[in-house]
């Protein structure tokens, strides 16, 4: 999965940017009505290495079949 589809489905579910530092982009939601923060930490075209991405599913507490690949 690449970064840019990460952010794409983190944005779709109700999360928002909240800031930028350097290559970090940190988002904001609200699953299940508890507050999420997650770290996206590589520009938009490099593929997610598999625990990197396992790590920030965990970060969303959203389920993990909204990322599985189509």
């Amino acid at each position: 999965m690449k970064y840019r589809d990460f952010e794409r489905i983190l944005l779709a579910n109700g999360f928002e940017f909240v800031r930028q530092k350097g290559s970090h982009r940190h988002f904001r939601g609200y699953p299940g009505g508890k507050m999420a923060l997650v770290t996206l930490s590589s520009p938009g075209g490099d593929d997610i290495r598999p625990g990197t991405l396992k790590s920030m599913i965990r970060q969303s507490e959203l389920p993990e079949r909204l990322f599985q690949s189509r």
